[in-house]
């Protein structure tokens, strides 16, 4: 297996290796799982699998999730479709930088995505070093920031497009999760920028030491929490992936965040991903 490392923050590609026969080897996928912590994504072509070691292999990491919109494959339970094509109605819910699943109380650990059709031009993603992103942070911020903790809420992004009763129907079904603006990686002991698109706003900020009047909590509160999630936006902590059909990503998605840049419409893009269950962030 040859590692290529792909910028001076995160991202390698692995060439000299069968996902396939990572999936079915322990030696060949404790050495994937220990380049994963190392550089975050990793990326792989010309890897012409079936969906069925496409799921074992996601599966050695752990269990496999559901999504409450895009469907699953009928045959691959836990393997989700993203499916665009030019009938596809705008929902502009990839194309902002995210943590997959941070609405929910145990985010997903991460995911193995393959492209199964590419447009012929455009529809590249986008990776973020979240570690980094907060080792970037001013000290006084970072002494600001520490011990806040955000409400993420898949009612308000997903759910806001729906009627109002089934938008509370969402809701019940997974209520708005709270997190750590800062969480602690649970393998690698990193910190880690945790606040992104689905990030409402941040729920223990109106103190004695933040707040005299009011308008020290709003916009207070908010100015900072958007200057939080604008860090994702800066190129030094990214990486950028040209897709080809029977490309994989793998990603760590409790240090990272993604942004699939919908910029090849009318062409269609089709994507099948594996999400793995995480554990609560602390």
């Amino acid at each position: 297996m040859t590692v290529t490392r792909l910028t001076s923050s995160l991202g390698a590609e692995l060439s000299g290796v069968d996902l396939a026969d990572v999936a079915r080897s322990d030696v060949l996928f404790a050495g994937l799982r220990a380049l994963l912590l190392e550089h975050k994504v990793l990326f792989l072509r010309d890897q012409d699998i079936s969906r069925a070691d496409h799921v074992a292999l996601a599966r050695r990491f752990g269990s496999l999730e559901d999504h409450p919109v895009a469907p699953s494959d009928p045959d691959h339970p836990g393997l989700v479709r993203i499916y665009k094509s030019e009938d596809s109605a705008p929902e502009h819910y990839e194309n902002s930088y995210h943590c997959d699943g941070s609405w929910r109380r145990e985010p997903a650990m991460g995911a193995v995505l393959r492209c199964v059709q590419t447009p012929s031009v455009g529809g590249d993603t986008i990776w973020v070093n979240m570690a980094a992103a907060y080792e970037g942070l001013p000290d006084h911020v970072k002494e600001r920031i520490a011990g806040l903790r955000a409400r993420h809420s898949i009612e308000a992004t997903f759910g806001a497009r729906l009627p109002v009763a089934e938008r509370h129907r969402l809701k019940e079904r997974y209520p708005d999760a709270e997190h750590p603006v800062v969480r602690t990686h649970p393998e690698t002991g990193e910190k880690i920028l945790f606040v992104n698109a689905f990030t409402t706003h941040i729920v223990n900020y109106h103190t004695p030491v933040n707040v005299r009047y009011g308008a020290d909590y709003a916009p207070g509160a908010s100015l900072l929490l958007n200057y939080l999630i604008g860090r994702a936006a800066i190129p030094e902590y990214q990486v950028r992936w040209r897709w080809s059909a029977d490309s994989f990503a793998i990603w760590d998605n409790r240090a990272t965040q993604h942004y699939a840049v919908q910029d090849y419409w009318p062409a269609g893009r089709r994507m099948e991903r594996a999400g793995i269950v995480g554990d609560q962030p602390f």
